[in-house]
C-alpha cells in the first residue's frame, strides 16, 4: 500500500451540470480544482478511487526549480509562490519548506552539466548554483564520498505529498467546488463537435468544459474517445524511515540516492536514476515515439520482459459509455515495490551519509509514472475537441509543479492570461495529434 493519507469530507455524488469537470484526484487536477474555485468558476471532480491514492501521494516531495528541463523553470517559480501560500490557501500545514534542495556530482562531467544547464536557466533569475567540493562538505557534513561539486538552490523546497492533495481538495469544496470519490468517469459527450458532457459510473455532468488529469490512465482514457496520447507508465520504488535525528534538512540527490526530510522526522529515500520500465503492449505501439527517449535514459531504466504484459493486456481499450470502464475495474494502482532497488537505495544512502546507517525502514511502496516521449507533460487543450483539456505525462515531476500548472490550466479553461507561456507543453507538439470520434 501506498503512504497513509488524512480523511477529508467528499461528496456523496455529482451534480448534472457544471462549468468545469475535473477528471482526476490527484495534484494536477485537485491544484487546478482550487484554483477554479478560487476564481469563481463552478467546477466538479471525480476521482475512480481516493485522492491522491496513486502517484501524487507516491512521489518523493521535491519541490525544485533547480535541474528542470528548461520548459518547465517558469512554471517551477510559479509553482514555489503557489506553495508558499498553500498553508494560507488551504488553512492548514501542507509541510512546505524552503530548506533547499541540492544534487550532487561524482565527476567533473556533471559538474560541467549542470553549469551548461544553470547558463541556460539564468533567464529566470534561478538562485541555483554551482558549488565545490568544500562547500559541499560544509553543506552536507558527514559525507564519506568525495564530490566533485554541486547545483544547490536555496529557495527550492519540499512538501508532503499525502497531506497536500486532500487538504487543497477540502479548501476547494469550502468555496463551493464539488468533489465525488469512488466515481470513475468513463468518457465524454460532444454537441455540433464540442465536448457538452462527462459521462460518469453515476451519470452525466453536463458541463462547458472537461479537464482530464488522469495521470497513469490517460492514455487509455483518451484512446477511447479517438484521441492518441503517446505515454507510458514506468514504476518507481521508494521507502520512507522512522524518526532519524542528525541528518541534513536539504532534498538531496545524489547520482544513485535522493532523500529529503519528513515532517514526522523520518526520511523518504529512493534510487535515484533508477526506474523499472515494463514490457508492455503499448511498448511496440509506441515504440516508435519514444525510442529516442529510451537510447538518451538507457542507463536510468531496468527492462523488465514480463511482470505487467498480461495485466494489461487484458485491459479492454474500447467500451461503451453505457457499460462498466477498466476504470471500475481497478480504482487504484498500487503496484508492488521492487525490494532489490528499495535496498539499493538504502545501501547507497548509508555508504554515501554513515549517519543514515541507524535508520529502519518503516514502510516501502511503489508508484506509476506516467511519462511522455520527451519527459514533458501536456498542459492545455486537445484542438480536435474543443471543450477538452489535456494535462497529464509530468514524468515524475508532478507533484512540485502541481500548483502552478493547476492556475495555469485554470487560465487556459477560462481563457485568462496564462501565468507563464502555455506553448512548450501543447498537446499539438506530438505530430500525430488527435482524430475525435464523430458526435
Amino acid at each position: 500500500m501506498g503512504p497513509e493519507l488524512i480523511a477529508v469530507e467528499t461528496d456523496p455524488a455529482p451534480p448534472a451540470r457544471a462549468d468545469v469537470v475535473i477528471i482526476g484526484g490527484g495534484i494536477a487536477g485537485v491544484s487546478t480544482l482550487l484554483s477554479l474555485s478560487e476564481m469563481g468558476v463552478s467546477a466538479v471532480l471525480v476521482e475512480k478511487g481516493r485522492l491522491a491514492g496513486e502517484q501524487s501521494s507516491r512521489n518523493w516531495g521535491f519541490c525544485r526549480t533547480q535541474g528542470r528541463d528548461l520548459a518547465e523553470v517558469p512554471l517551477a517559480i510559479e509553482s514555489l509562490r503557489q506553495w508558499d501560500r498553500m498553508a494560507e490557501r488551504v488553512g492548514a500545514e501542507v509541510g512546505f519548506t524552503r530548506a533547499g534542495a541540492c544534487y550532487l556530482c561524482e565527476t567533473p562531467r556533471e559538474v560541467a552539466a549542470y553549469e551548461a544547464w544553470l547558463d541556460a536557466a539564468r533567464q529566470w533569475q534561478v538562485r541555483s548554483r554551482v558549488i565545490g567540493p568544500d562547500e559541499v562538505d560544509t553543506l552536507l557534513p558527514g559525507s564519506s564520498r568525495l564530490s566533485a561539486g554541486a547545483l544547490y538552490t536555496d529557495n527550492d523546497g519540499r512538501a508532503e505529498p499525502q497531506l497536500a492533495v486532500p487538504l487543497m481538495a477540502q479548501a476547494a469544496r469550502r468555496l463551493g467546488a464539488v468533489v465525488v470519490t469512488g466515481c470513475a468517469a468513463r468518457g465524454f459527450e460532444t454537441t455540433a463537435g464540442r465536448l457538452s458532457g462527462v459521462v460518469t459510473e453515476r451519470g452525466t455532468i453536463e458541463c462547458n468544459a472537461a479537464v482530464l488529469a488522469g495521470g497513469a490512465w490517460s492514455r487509455l482514457f483518451c484512446g477511447n474517445m479517438g484521441i492518441d496520447f503517446p505515454q507510458l507508465k514506468v514504476l518507481g520504488s521508494v521507502m520512507r524511515t522512522e524518526k532519524l535525528d542528525g541528518p541534513p534538512e536539504l532534498a538531496v540527490a545524489g547520482p544513485d540516492f535522493a532523500f529529503r526530510k519528513r515532517r514526522d522526522g523520518g526520511y523518504t529515500v529512493a534510487r535515484r536514476n533508477l526506474y523499472e520500465a515494463h514490457l508492455v503492449p503499448d511498448s511496440f505501439r509506441l515504440l516508435p515515439r519514444f525510442f529516442g527517449a529510451a537510447i538518451r535514459q538507457r542507463k536510468e531504466y531496468r527492462l523488465r520482459l514480463l511482470g505487467r504484459f498480461r495485466e494489461e493486456a487484458r485491459i479492454p481499450r474500447h467500451w461503451a459509455l453505457d457499460e462498466a470502464s477498466p476504470f471500475e475495474a481497478t480504482r487504484i494502482l498500487d503496484p508492488i515495490p521492487n525490494p532489490a532497488i528499495v535496498e539499493e537505495s538504502r545501501k547507497n544512502l548509508v555508504r554515501a551519509f554513515p549517519a543514515f546507517a541507524p535508520a529502519r525502514i518503516a514502510q516501502s511502496w511503489g508508484g506509476l509514472i506516467d511519462a511522455t516521449p520527451d519527459s514533458v507533460p501536456v498542459i492545455g487543450p486537445v484542438s480536435a475537441v474543443p471543450g477538452f483539456f489535456l494535462m497529464s505525462g509530468f514524468s515524475g515531476h508532478g507533484f512540485g509543479i502541481g500548483p502552478g500548472a493547476g492556475r495555469l490550466m485554470a487560465e487556459l479553461v477560462t481563457g485568462a492570461a496564462p501565468v507563464v507561456d502555455p506553448v512548450p507543453f501543447r498537446f499539438e507538439r506530438f505530430a500525430r495529434g488527435a482524430v475525435a470520434r464523430p458526435a
